[in-house]
């Protein structure tokens, strides 16, 4: 069977390495925003995790011709009104290094007793001629006490997983790949993708 290439329409180091370590071994070859150094930047809208997960995801497939893969996900924070949201990425600034954002949560989050929070994810594959499919997924957290763990990316020092007795941050790769909001999301993905070679 010829690989089909899919283009990762991201330009996050961490999100891209995940969504290879994922795809690669099914036969795909995954491609990224690197190597189409003259799409635009997409401007990402959206309200929900769910259309600008969408919007990226379009903006390649229409200017290429090509399958294209976008995730949005990001942190919601109960006791913050499901803050950062949709925002994660570009709370508090974009280039803010995620080092002081996460000392920010600590800070808005000291006196709190309702620590609890989620990762969500919303995974859209985009094809020419074709409506767009999405796959949303979660993991439940709660905001931890104090940063800990040097794997993972973004937040994920302060994101404690109950079940783990760890950070995020602390997880193996295979570990945070069986429980996170991506790993769930793409194993969807992959069914989907399955499901779609046999037809």
């Amino acid at each position: 069977m010829e690989k089909t290439t899919i283009v990762v329409a991201s330009g996050n180091a961490g999100k891209i390495r995940e969504f290879r370590e994922m795809l690669e071994p099914k036969g795909y070859i995954v491609k990224c925003l690197a190597d189409f150094p003259d799409m635009p930047e997409t401007e990402e809208n959206g309200t929900t995790f769910h259309d600008n997960a969408i919007i990226k995801a379009q903006a390649v497939t229409d200017r290429y011709g090509i399958m294209a893969i976008s995730d949005d996900s990001g942190l919601e924070i109960d006791a913050l009104d499901k803050k950062p949201g949709v925002y994660s990425a570009r709370w508090l600034g974009h280039d803010t290094p995620y080092d002081i954002k996460n000392q920010k949560v600590l800070e808005l989050m000291k006196d709190k007793t309702d620590r609890t929070c989620r990762y969500v994810c919303a995974i859209a594959i985009t094809r020419p001629g074709e409506k767009p499919v999405v796959f949303e997924d979660t993991v439940e957290c709660e905001i931890a006490h104090e940063a800990k763990g040097s794997n993972g990316f973004g937040y994920d020092p302060i994101i404690y997983y109950p079940p783990f007795g760890k950070t995020m941050a602390e997880l193996t790769k295979d570990e945070k790949n069986s429980i996170s909001h991506r790993g769930k999301a793409v194993r969807k993905l992959e069914q989907w993708l399955e499901n779609e070679e046999h037809n």
